[in-house]
């Protein structure tokens, strides 16, 4: 009797732990293919009280966090991003920084090459670029030399004017290399409205007025968010990684937009949950005039 006892008890700590590793391996495959999955295309519309009388609106493709370095981005699927892009005929595009994965030097001028593809963008506006935490911690050198290669101009606490825009690039927060002022004075000696992108959206609290609107990475959305836990990676390097508001997607505040994409990569751990690669298509136009409630005379 104790034998059979203990025979079955056997049988059920076997038949836990293969359920549990059938488990675990079925969940790795899902979150790989979503992390492989093509990114999805979000649009949305800014209107600025500010825009200038006829002048056109202006479309911005904002991507993120193309992490190459592991299985999920290689060359051929970064230009099927690209092309993807390309179809949807942007005016300008905004890289908003994480293009390699690690945070050592060693093998990141290799992985840098796998971004060769982005010389494929072709807006008339022009490509722009700046740095994120993984691009500082391993070599950002390298990563800028590669993207100046690809056509990309690099944007680092520097500002270019674009028709009725001043584009902003500011430095990543999370790594210590933002300096908003320095930002600030080189939009302000160009004039136009104030467009800012950054790789870390941490920066918005402490962003001047005069910046209505603010792109960003960086948060992957969460990358692996659990039902009813949210986000499972939330520090690194003990530090938060952002602050919960701004952790994905378009959010509006008093006299200003942030909006904050998902990236199309996926960081050193190649999985995604509940998090979906993506990249944003923001067009830039005039606000409306309201309709006025108050009766014309006929």
């Amino acid at each position: 009797m104790m034998v059979a006892a203990m025979v079955q008890r056997k049988y059920k700590f076997v038949a836990v732990a293969l359920a549990l590793c059938t488990g675990i391996f079925a969940t790795g495959c899902v979150g790989l293919h979503n992390a492989l999955s093509v990114p999805v295309e979000r649009t949305t519309i800014v209107e600025l009280d500010s825009w200038p009388k006829n002048a056109k609106p202006i479309r911005i493709a904002l991507l993120s966090d193309i992490h190459v370095g592991n299985l999920v981005m290689r060359p051929e699927r970064l230009r099927s991003i690209v092309d993807a892009v390309n179809a949807a005929r942007p005016d300008i595009v905004l890289l908003a920084g994480d293009f390699v994965i690690g945070e050592r030097r060693e093998g990141t001028a290799t992985r840098a090459r796998d971004l060769a593809p982005l010389a494929g963008l072709h807006p008339p506006g022009g490509v722009f670029a700046v740095l994120g935490n993984h691009d500082h911690w391993t070599d950002a050198g390298a990563i800028q030399a590669r993207l100046t290669h690809a056509g990309v101009r690099v944007l680092e606490n520097d500002a270019v004017r674009r028709g009725a825009i001043t584009i902003v690039g500011i430095g990543d927060r999370f790594s210590g290399h933002d300096d908003i002022a320095r930002s600030w004075q080189r939009a302000a000696s160009l004039g136009g409205i104030a467009v800012a992108f950054t790789h870390s959206p941490d920066v918005v609290p402490d962003l001047p007025k005069t910046m209505p609107v603010l792109f960003a990475g960086h948060t992957h959305c969460g990358q692996v968010v659990a039902p009813w836990i949210g986000p499972i990676g939330r520090y690194s390097r003990w530090h938060r990684l952002y602050d919960p508001k701004y952790r994905c997607g378009r959010v509006d505040e008093p006299g200003r937009v942030t909006i904050v994409t998902g990236g199309v990569g996926s960081g050193t751990l190649p999985m995604r949950f509940n998090a979906m690669p993506d990249w944003w298509l923001i067009e830039l136009r005039a606000r409306a005039p309201r309709a006025s409630n108050t009766p014309t005379d006929t």
